[in-house]
């Protein structure tokens, strides 16, 4: 068994405080998905795939031009992993 996801909450703190850039904390989290073992079920793939793809968009945008914030995106994130990890 490979853990990827223990390492991931603390992504989304250093995230939220400003001390990790977009680009590494999306990196970081497709790579644990994809490694982690026993691999995951390609519904949370999926998910994933999609949240972080609205994160990445929602950088593109001010807050209010965009239809979803970054909070939510992060938020989502966090209840992801709560679920994965529950598998």
């Amino acid at each position: 068994m490979t853990d990827r996801l223990s390492a991931l909450p603390a992504t989304l703190d250093a995230f939220r405080h400003g001390q990790l850039p977009l680009s590494e904390l999306t990196r970081t989290w497709r790579e644990a998905a994809q490694g982690h073992q026993p691999a995951l079920p390609q519904r949370y793939q999926d998910v994933l795939e999609r949240v972080l793809s609205q994160l990445e968009s929602a950088a593109l945008f001010t807050e209010e031009s965009c239809s979803f914030s970054q909070g939510d995106m992060v938020d989502a994130l966090s209840d992801w992993l709560t679920r994965a990890r529950a598998l």
